[in-house]
């Protein structure tokens, strides 16, 4: 066997360990001394450059439409048929019709129909007196010894309580002896006074008594 060689490979193996050793220390130098961005620059420059130039070679753009000339007219439906209307006769309202016009104007308000006050006489109903509900008066002796006869007519003012507080002839019988005694009899009568509106009231009553010899 040859030992030569088995001799040699150690120092080769490490000698290849350093330089990759050295070439990483260098690398690492290259970064912290900035000389891995002055790599990127020059690696981008061209980069750059390249797309400027495609860019400058683009065709430039169209030019705009120029302004006179108007732009495409827009479509519009069709306008519809044309039916023409048809012809009614109307006969023409006669002459002497009477015309009508309309007014706007309101009338006027009515006034209001003014309060008439109706004034009525009260209702006044007279005293009742009648002969038969009193005491019958008594015949002079003197006027039936000669045979006296007659009808008086007598009337009385009754107060609002039927009792008489006035009395008068008013038509003889012709004897003035019967006119005294059927005024003085009949005076103590007391009657149904007379009233106004349904109130008592006093009031003039005349009575005929009649003197007769049985």
């Amino acid at each position: 066997m040859n030992f030569s060689k088995t001799q040699q490979s150690p120092a080769r193996k490490y000698t290849g360990l350093i330089v990759v050793a050295l070439l990483h220390i260098g690398i690492v130098y290259a970064l912290v001394n900035g000389l891995a961005r002055k790599v990127v620059d020059i690696v981008q420059a061209p980069l750059e450059t390249k797309i400027i130039e495609e860019l400058k070679k683009l065709p430039p753009p169209p030019p705009p439409p120029p302004k006179d000339i108007p732009p495409p007219p827009k479509s519009s439906a069709p306008p519809p048929a044309y039916v023409p209307p048809v012809e009614v006769p109307v006969q023409a309202a006669p002459s002497n019709a009477p015309s009508i016009t309309s007014s706007n104007t309101a009338p006027p308000p009515s006034a209001p129909a003014p309060v008439v006050e109706v004034h009525r006489d009260p209702v006044v109903v007279p005293p009742q007196v009648n002969a038969s509900a009193c005491r019958k008066p008594v015949y002079p002796a003197v006027s039936r010894r000669e045979e006296e006869q007659g009808v008086v007519v007598l009337r009385f003012l009754v107060n609002a309580e039927g009792t008489v507080v006035q009395s008068e002839v008013k038509s003889s019988s012709g004897y003035a002896r019967l006119d005294e005694a059927a005024r003085q009899a009949l005076s103590l009568c007391k009657f149904q006074p007379g009233t106004s509106d349904g109130k008592p009231v006093q009031g003039w009553a005349q009575l005929k008594y009649e003197w007769r010899l049985e």
